[in-house]
């Protein structure tokens, strides 16, 4: 299985999975986002998973955590781009996602992450 390209765009990191990604993919993807992350300080991620049909619960889970590790490193989390067979697939494995933010697609993302990041930058300016 090929590996997922992590990109970094101004403050944001985009991680667009164009693959279906197996449990030691993913695994090696959160270690990888959060190297990322810390190496460049990114305030948001967005984690696109529109072209996956398929999100079992390790994935859903991982994802989860992965938002859960970033917003300890300071960095804000949206997920984009669920189809709602992933969705239905979320909801039935009892999966919540409270913590993390979802959109629709990354335009969405990054409007929301706009809007995340700078509320966090006006409240450390006061």
């Amino acid at each position: 299985m090929g590996e997922v390209t992590i990109l970094s765009i101004g403050s944001n990191i985009i991680v667009p999975i164009q693959v279906e990604i197996h449990d030691q993919t993913a695994r090696k993807l959160q270690t990888d986002i959060l190297d990322k992350i810390e190496k460049t300080g990114a305030k948001g991620l967005i984690i696109d998973v529109s072209a996956v049909s398929i999100i079992d619960s390790f994935l859903g889970r991982l994802l989860v955590e992965t938002a859960k590790m970033a917003k300890l490193m300071g960095t804000e989390t949206v997920l984009s781009g669920m189809k709602k067979e992933v969705v239905l697939t979320l909801i039935s494995l009892g999966l919540t996602m409270k913590t993390l933010h979802t959109a629709l697609n990354i335009e969405d993302a990054l409007a929301i992450l706009e809007c995340l990041t700078g509320k966090k930058d006006e409240n450390n300016r006061k």
